[in-house]
């Protein structure tokens, strides 16, 4: 049998990834630590760290005293190796994050994309001022990951159906990547939150699980065996054109507006999108501008407000019940602001509701993840890319 020409440098090539791995997901270690952990040996792990020394992706970061002896060098990822930015795009803002290659976040900005016609133009504005807040090069970054609420084409990577945000359009990610000259990656904003409760939240032990995302619109996220689930056009997930009882058949084409904004006429959406939620919220007595502040008051309320929280969370059932009849996922994260304001409360009432809808019953939990899920997504997802490209790269 034919050997693998440069076997030997390949081998370095994966022991250097796995240190860096390792110092990133438990470091700072020795270097003692990092041959335990690796099953390396403590030579082949002085090598490796004086390679990974040499390409200023580790750094001494202090001491661990010991019994006898000299104390040991305690090694790190150095955090400005490199960095990846995050975004999430809306109708009205647009916020950007810039993290370290360690996953610290360092800098958060959002701008006002009314009034600008140019994705690309927008997009730039946003990266260009995150990194300036972050007092980071634009040249340091080495991934970027934008969540958009629509669909993304699994094969092009490109935009292919933005309900809310009309100049997005195919051709996007190609302008973003000669733009900013990096590798970007679009990517639906709820499977980037689902990435977020895999790795911080509710779902963190959990490889097969469904997200609902509940906001001014509706969406769903699913990962199967640890995998997001996009479906072979990018569709899977899209519930709001479900049709449900009490809802007129939807038609992509025909718009309805929300919150003044437009939104997709008939199915489930129709039936919990932010004007249907405020409209059931007054018929119980609770009024507010947002439907999130009319589900805040309805929580505050006590029981008083269980009569409102249960017939939305019936309604949010309709989405979920789909989900589980199909797939079984034995977990479903509620999530997005509408989702955060019912708390555990409308959880529950929606876990009760499926489980009378459906033969099976799925444990409903609310998100966990703290601060943007869709923008921890988006940074989880550059941080992925570029170790792969940071941290697997050959020696110069």
């Amino acid at each position: 049998m034919a050997t693998r020409p440069g076997t030997p440098r390949l081998l370095r090539e994966l022991n250097d990834r796995s240190a860096l791995d390792l110092l990133v997901s438990s470091g700072p270690l020795t270097r003692a630590q990092i041959g335990q952990y690796t099953g390396l040996s403590k030579v082949t792990a002085s090598q490796l760290l004086s390679r990974l020394e040499e390409r200023g992706l580790v750094a001494v970061v202090g001491e661990q005293a010991g019994g006898r002896g000299p104390n040991a060098a305690l090694y790190a990822v150095v955090p400005s190796s490199a960095y990846v930015a995050g975004l999430e795009v809306g109708p009205n803002a647009v916020t950007a994050a810039i993290a370290d290659i360690t996953g610290n976040a360092v800098a958060e900005v959002t701008v006002d994309p009314n009034g600008a016609d140019d994705p690309v133009s927008v997009v730039h504005s946003a990266v260009v001022k995150a990194c300036r807040s972050g007092k980071i090069p634009l040249a340091k970054l080495h991934a970027l990951v934008l969540g958009t609420p629509g669909v993304v084409d699994p094969r092009t990577g490109d935009v292919q159906f933005i309900f809310d945000l009309p100049h997005w359009h195919a051709g996007i990610l190609e302008a973003l990547r000669r733009d900013l000259r990096l590798p970007v990656t679009i990517e639906n904003d709820v499977n980037l939150a689902a990435l977020a409760e895999k790795a911080d939240g509710a779902a963190r032990d959990t490889d097969d699980f469904a997200l609902l995302w509940a906001a001014r619109g509706l969406g769903l996220a699913v990962m199967l065996g640890g995998r997001l689930h996009r479906g072979v056009s990018g569709g899977a997930g899209e519930i709001g054109y479900l049709p449900v009882p009490g809802a007129p058949l939807p038609e992509k084409d025909t718009e309805s507006v929300t919150w003044g904004m437009p939104a997709l006429a008939g199915g489930l959406g129709a039936l919990v999108g932010a004007d249907a939620i405020r409209e059931l919220a007054a018929e119980h007595g609770f009024t507010g501008p947002t439907a999130t502040e009319c589900v805040q008051a309805a929580v505050r309320s006590g029981e008083a407000g269980d009569a409102f929280l249960r017939e939305l969370a019936t309604r949010l059932a309709y989405g979920v019940a789909s989900v589980t009849i199909v797939l079984d996922p034995g977990l479903v994260v509620i999530s997005g602001d509408l989702g955060r304001a019912g708390g555990e409360r409308l959880a529950e009432f929606i876990e009760e509701a499926v489980g009378r809808i459906c033969p099976t019953r799925p444990r409903v939990a609310l998100t966990r993840v703290e601060g943007n899920p869709v923008l921890r997504g988006a940074l989880l997802a550059a941080l992925d890319r570029a170790r792969d490209d940071v941290f697997s790269a050959s020696p110069a």
